[in-house]
Order: structure tokens, then sequence, then C-alpha cells
């Protein structure tokens, strides 16, 4: 089981200095971002590597005697998405990162299935949350539709360059559970399209992460480990609530592409995002890792740090004591017994 950190949380400091932070938790993998929702802070000579050797060659030196090595990419976005100038450049960096995870010898990609508008003409993604009428199953239909001719031609692409792209199941998407991930392949006809296991998302859907990892077995290729924690309020506003505030253009705000921004989360929020252990303790994460280890026992787990409770290295050192913790946990549980 190979542990390490996507690196988003690091973007504020060089390559070399979010590497040493990683390797100073004990830690021995990076997930890069390689565009979508985030710019690829640390690949920023992606064309140059994308078609020189030489360029490759040098960035892959970056690694040497670090002790941590690339552990997947990440281009997490709407490549469906009806704007087509945001959709339009979310669908290029997948196809990017997938021609450059070939020229760095990674095998898996991380990114989202997208979400189309709910008609032909529309011009924002519309989410069918609770589909219990005809208009949303048709809705449903269409957007399927447009999903599978993007996924097909994708998948295309991974197979010519031996990689996997890991679909994170996340909420606002086409697909966001196995039902709908199932429909999705099956309708895309696709052979190197997978899931990476996140846990937060299926968590405040109230989902079962290990039982979703054993549901989906091989079709589970890359995992992600970031805990939530439901706060009393969820059972007021329920885990739907939209108490979400939209920031001004004077405020410091996170651009989505085109003109999307995100939003401020809410004040009394029914759930949070927190490092590991602050929602689920030792043993959970142990038998989640176990879950991961009987899909594949080479399984790469990256920690994702989105605890605003927490600073940048204070998190990761959290989640990273957790998730080695029940790392040791789960080898133990596996040694043969006297």
């Amino acid at each position: 089981m190979k542990l390490g950190v996507y690196n988003a949380i690091l973007h504020d400091r060089p390559l070399p200095e979010a590497l040493k932070v990683i390797a100073d938790l004990g830690l021995s993998g990076i997930e890069l971002n390689t565009g979508g929702f985030l710019p690829a802070v640390h690949v920023p000579v992606m064309d140059e590597i994308l078609s020189s050797d030489a360029a490759r060659d040098d960035y892959l030196a970056i690694f040497e005697g670090t002790g941590v090595e690339i552990a997947g990419l990440n281009c997490n976005g709407n490549p469906l998405h009806p704007n087509r100038i945001i959709g339009d450049k979310h669908a290029e960096d997948i196809r990017r990162s997938i021609r450059l995870a070939g020229r760095l010898g990674q095998t898996r990609v991380v990114t989202m299935s997208g979400l189309p508008g709910g008609e032909p003409g529309a011009t924002k993604p519309s989410w069918v949350v609770n589909a219990w009428n005809s208009a949303a199953l048709d809705q449903l239909d269409y957007q399927f539709e447009v999903a599978s001719a993007f996924w097909k031609e994708t998948d295309a692409l991974a197979v010519e360059h031996g990689v996997k792209v890991a679909l994170e199941l996340h909420p606002q998407n086409i697909a966001f559970n196995p039902a709908s991930f199932r429909e999705l392949i099956e309708r895309s006809g696709t052979s190197n399209i997978g899931v990476e296991l996140d846990a937060s998302h299926l968590f405040w859907q109230q989902m079962d992460p290990v039982a979703v990892v054993r549901d989906l077995g091989a079709h589970v290729v890359h995992a992600a480990a970031k805990d939530v924690r439901i706060n009393p309020n969820a059972a007021i506003q329920g885990v739907l609530d939209n108490s979400f505030r939209k920031l001004r253009e004077d405020e410091p705000r996170t651009n989505l592409g085109g003109d999307e921004w995100a939003n401020e989360w809410p004040k009394n929020s029914a759930w949070d995002f927190v490092a590991l252990g602050k929602g689920h303790d030792t043993e959970f994460w142990s038998e989640f890792l176990r879950a991961l280890h009987e899909v594949d026992p080479d399984m790469i787990v990256n920690i994702e740090h989105e605890d605003t409770e927490l600073g940048r290295v204070e998190g990761l050192e959290v989640a990273a004591k957790v998730l080695l913790d029940a790392r040791a946990l789960h080898e133990e549980s596996l040694a043969p017994q006297a």
C-alpha cells in the first residue's frame, strides 16, 4: 500500500519544498495537479515535457533522492460543462494529463466524470438530485448521452497511453455513486475508466466507503484519504444544505473556470471536510485500507487536506499520523499468527 499527498494544499511553495514536507511526514508519494479547476503549479513545463525527452528527464530528476515519487496526476474539473469556455479547457486538460502520464511513466489520472446541462442549448450544468418525475429521467438520459460520447473517446486515448482514468465519485457530476458510475461505463463501453475512491464525498451522502470499495471491486483504481465530520446542524438542515454565500469580486476567491467561482462555505454547516481522525477513527481507516488492499495490494492512497481548522502542514501532519497508524494496524492483521 503506497501512501502520499495530493499536492494542491502545497501549491504555496516550490515543488522541492513540497517534496520535503511529504518526506518528513513519512509518506512516499505526491499526486500532481495538472489542470482542471486548479492550475498545474508544480508542473510548469508541461508542454516541454510532452515534446522533449530532455525536459522530461530534467523534471523527473527533481524527485531523485527525495524519497517521494509521483503517485498519479489530478485534473479535477467539468469537461462536460455546457459553457464551452470551461468545458473545452477542462476536457483538453484531461487529454493532456493522459498524454503527460504516459510521458512520466504514470498509469493513473484522477478527474471527475463531469456534468452537462439538462437539455440542448443549456448554459449551466444541472444535477438531478432525486429523479422522482419523468422529466428528470429524460434529463438524465440526455446527460448520459453527452457523457458517454466524451468518455468513449477519452477511453480510447487512455488505452493508447496505458493509463487508467480514475473518476472521483463526486456530487454534481453524472457519476457520483456506484450505480451512476456503472451506467456511465456501460453506456460508453469503456475499459480504462475506473474510480478514485475518495471517502469524503461518500461520507456526507451517508454511504459506507468500505462497502463501496467492496461493491466496486476492480473498478477502484486509486484512492483519496479525506475525512468528513457530520455536525449537529445536519439534524435540522440535512446534508443537502445550500446555505452558501456568493463571494464578492473584492474578496479572495478561487476561480473554477470562466466566470465561475467557489462560494463561501456555510457558517453553521451540516458537515465539514476534516483531517483524518476528526470524523472517523484509526480503526475505520485501517478497515478502509484493508478493503483497498483486497482490490489491489499496491493501491495508491493520497491524503487530500481541506480542513479549514488546521494549517496546511499541520493538517497533513494530523492526517498522516492517522493514515500511517491505520496502515500499521492493517499490516499487523495480515501478519501470520504464531
